[in-house]
């Protein structure tokens, strides 16, 4: 079964901006979900999200983990 890097992103309050706080691999969304929020519970967070490390479009990098055409690495 292929797993898929998730990027995770939260916030502890309303109107705080999301910071991304880490990453995982899971075999589908739904499972990201879970690790994700099992991960990551050290905090009281208001939001959080997980992305599709390939979902990720990088606007100013040509390098890195969400440079374009890196589908490669997740």
């Amino acid at each position: 079964m292929d797993e898929t890097v998730y990027e995770v992103f939260a916030r502890k309050e309303r109107g705080e901006a999301l910071r991304h706080i880490g990453y995982l691999n899971a075999p589908d969304d739904e499972l990201a979900r879970v690790y994700a929020w099992r991960t990551y519970d050290e905090e009281n967070w208001f939001e959080m999200c997980v992305v599709p490390r390939k979902a990720i479009i990088a606007v100013n990098r040509d390098e890195g983990p969400f440079a374009a055409g890196d589908g490669a690495r997740g």
